[in-house]
């Protein structure tokens, strides 16, 4: 039976945090290949005062398609802050 995509995403969620320790803050994106599914996740690398300055770290995860995690790769970080409107330059 195939996962709904919010089974996905937090299948993503939960792994990403128990590889990493860190925690996750937020599903930002996903797509479906031949190679599998590919979840993008926040994660608080760094919690700061104000919250707007804390650092989050974007991590692309691959997934099966059963939901167990491939691999993941860090694709950046950013201040909360900063919109993704803002990468480039």
């Amino acid at each position: 039976m195939a996962l709904k995509m919010t089974d996905l995403a937090e299948r993503a969620r939960q792994q990403l945090a128990e590889i990493t320790g860190l925690k996750p803050v937020a599903v930002v994106g996903s797509y479906r290949d031949a190679e599998g599914w590919h979840i993008t996740v926040d994660m608080l690398e760094m919690a700061r005062l104000p919250e707007s300055t804390d650092i989050l770290g974007t991590y692309l995860v691959s997934l099966d398609e059963e939901g167990d995690l491939l691999e993941f790769e860090k694709k950046r970080s950013r201040l909360r802050s900063e919109s993704y409107e803002e990468e480039g330059g």
